[in-house]
C-alpha cells in the first residue's frame, strides 16, 4: 500500500460507503454465523476486502464513525485492530465524529464481516472512506467483483440483504486495486474530491 492508512473521498457527509482492506495471517476456517447454515469456510492467508455502508440520518448522528469504529474494535476482551486509534483521530480531524460518537457498547457479533474481524489473525490496514449519502454498494460491488484482483470465494458472502451481490472478497494484490479504484472512483461516485491522510 501507499504506506497511508486512509483514503477519504466525497463530500462533508457523516454517512457513507466505505472499503476495508483485510490482512489475514495464516490459514483459518471460518463460520460467519448462519451463513450457509454455520458451516466452516476455509480462508487462506493473504488480502481480503469487505464493502459496506452506514447511511443514517440525522443532525446528531454519526453513523459511518460508529460503524468504522464498531470494526476496528472486537468482541469480550480481545485486543481491537490496531488501526482503530489512528482511525479516531482521523474521523475527529476529518469531522466525521465527535468525542461522543467514538464510545461504542460492547459489540456482539452480528454481521458476517464480524466473524472475520475477530479472528487475531485478522487485521485491517487500510480504509477507504467515501462520505457521501446516496447508496453506492450496488456499483461498488459491481466494479469489485469484475476486478481482476479480487475473487469471490462465497457468493453473497457479506451482502445477504442484497439479491445477488457479494461483499467479502479474496484481493490478489491491494495496492494494484487501490490504485486503479482510486483512479475509477470519481466516475463510481461522480464527485473527484478526494484526499488521502
Amino acid at each position: 500500500m501507499t504506506g497511508l492508512q486512509f483514503t477519504f473521498s466525497g463530500s462533508n457527509e457523516r454517512q457513507g460507503t466505505y472499503l476495508l482492506f483485510i490482512s489475514l495471517s495464516k490459514p483459518v476456517r471460518l463460520a460467519f454465523g448462519s451463513f450457509m447454515k454455520g458451516k466452516k469456510l476455509p480462508l487462506p492467508a493473504g488480502y481480503y476486502l469487505y464493502l459496506g455502508s452506514a447511511l443514517g440520518k440525522g443532525d446528531n448522528s454519526f453513523p459511518l464513525a460508529r460503524r468504522l469504529i464498531r470494526h476496528t474494535s472486537r468482541s469480550g476482551n480481545e485486543k481491537p485492530h490496531a488501526i482503530g486509534k489512528a482511525l479516531r483521530i482521523a474521523m475527529l480531524k476529518n469531522r466525521i465524529a465527535d468525542e461522543h460518537a467514538l464510545n461504542i457498547k460492547q459489540k456482539k457479533l452480528h454481521w458476517h464481516i464480524d466473524y472475520l474481524l475477530q479472528c487475531p489473525e485478522s487485521s485491517i490496514f487500510h480504509i477507504v472512506i467515501i462520505r457521501k449519502a446516496e447508496k453506492l454498494e450496488p456499483a461498488l460491488s459491481r466494479y469489485l467483483e469484475t476486478n481482476p484482483n479480487t475473487s469471490v470465494f462465497a457468493q453473497r458472502l457479506g451482502a445477504q440483504d442484497t439479491k445477488n451481490s457479494t461483499h467479502l472478497l479474496q484481493c490478489s494484490d491491494p495496492n494494484a486495486l487501490l490504485e486503479q479504484l482510486l483512479m475509477d472512483l470519481p466516475d463510481i461516485v461522480s464527485d473527484d474530491d478526494d484526499h488521502s491522510c
